[in-house]
């Protein structure tokens, strides 16, 4: 048996050294898609244009305005705001937020060492909305206490307590430490799915299939000497993916590196297991990759928790969620790179991922059993 497996897997390598395209799938696409993705996909928004209606125009007035110029999320319109073309900057999305300080700013603050500033915000994005909204109202409180502070030298304005978060694992709040170790799970599941949903239909569309047919080989030795050899490629593609994540974007990896091969392996068998049952049962390669990228990609960013959290989901959902590999290798890469956890909290994930590799890879077998027959 151990004879017939290399053989299978010597003929596999030579298939895929001498097939360019296989080569670009492996090298290029991982790292074209962590550039692509990870500069892409953000919650980080930069760069919000916004305008200001200056009613009071004193030095106070300017610098509220000053304070949203010198953070790092506001870019000042550059000219002043007329009220009626408010909604014209709006519908030709020229600001995203406009600022209007009263007349009596000035007054209202000596006062009672408040006063009211009116946010105009284009909300037809409702994720952007809030954003702009809660970035907003932290510049305006940045500035209250800056103001307040000579207030409370007076004895005016007492302060009954103070607030200080800490904020663990991610304290500069980056989205892309978040999003980039779910790209890992994303290439991985995609390309590993991908190159093996081709292995056997290709046999069959290059008439080598007979000749498998009626050699001395049993099924299960053909599933796994065409999966052993992409398990090294897959290994070597989340190498690439990880390598990148950290050049490019500085992810952290806090926990152990040995412990995430390791797991990155499990996963890696199940995607490219995924991948064989698709081209047991597909008759070509284009249905094979047709298949592959419609139940890999869309599941994997929908319903993993790659992007939107798997409790706000709906119950048939969530418990669809579950069956998809990506959500709990989620799980995995994200707690070793970012928490630095080990095995002890992992265990259960590991153990999913484990059981449906192992599911779906007898499945394969079976599947390509019954097209011997």
């Amino acid at each position: 048996m151990k004879r017939r497996v290399l053989a299978i897997m010597r003929k596999e390598f030579t298939h895929i050294f001498r097939d360019w395209r296989t080569l670009l799938i492996i090298i290029l696409m991982p790292i074209m898609m962590i550039v692509l993705y990870g500069y892409a996909i953000t919650l980080d928004m930069r760069n919000i244009v916004f305008g200001v209606i200056d009613d009071a125009r004193t030095p106070e007035s300017r610098a509220l305005v000053e304070a949203f110029a010198e953070n790092g999320f506001f870019v000042p319109l550059g000219r002043d705001v007329r009220r009626a073309e408010v909604e014209k900057l709006f519908m030709r999305r020229e600001a995203l937020l406009v600022i209007v300080i009263p007349s009596d700013f000035n007054t209202q603050f000596e006062r009672s060492g408040r006063s009211r500033v009116q946010l105009l915000i284009d909300a037809s994005d409702s994720n952007i909305g809030t954003f702009v909204s809660n970035y907003a109202e932290q510049v305006l409180q940045q500035y209250n206490l800056r103001m307040n502070d000579g207030l409370r030298t007076d004895g005016r304005l007492p302060v009954l307590f103070e607030i200080a978060p800490r904020i663990l694992y991610n304290p500069d709040m980056n989205s892309t430490f978040f999003f980039v170790p779910g790209l890992v799970a994303l290439i991985l599941m995609l390309i590993s799915a991908l190159l093996t949903s081709i292995a056997i239909t290709r046999e069959k569309e290059t008439g080598t299939m007979e000749q498998i047919l009626v050699s001395p080989v049993h099924a299960r030795e053909i599933i796994i000497g065409k999966v052993l050899p992409y398990i090294l490629l897959g290994l070597l593609n989340a190498s690439i993916i990880l390598v990148s994540a950290r050049l490019l974007f500085d992810v952290p990896m806090r926990g152990s590196l040995p412990l995430l091969g390791l797991l990155t392996l499990i996963y890696v068998f199940v995607a490219l297991s995924f991948g064989l049952l698709i081209s047991a049962v597909a008759r070509t390669q284009l249905i094979a990759m047709f298949m592959t990228l419609m139940a890999t990609i869309l599941p994997t960013i929908m319903l993993s928790g790659f992007i939107f959290p798997i409790d706000s989901m709906p119950t048939v959902l969530r418990w669809l969620a579950h069956v998809i590999p990506a959500t709990w290798f989620l799980e995995i890469i994200r707690g070793i790179m970012l928490k630095g956890v080990g095995l002890r909290e992992l265990w259960p994930q590991s153990l999913i991922l484990t059981g449906l590799g192992v599911l779906l890879v007898a499945n394969a077998i079976r599947r390509f059993r019954m097209r011997l027959e």
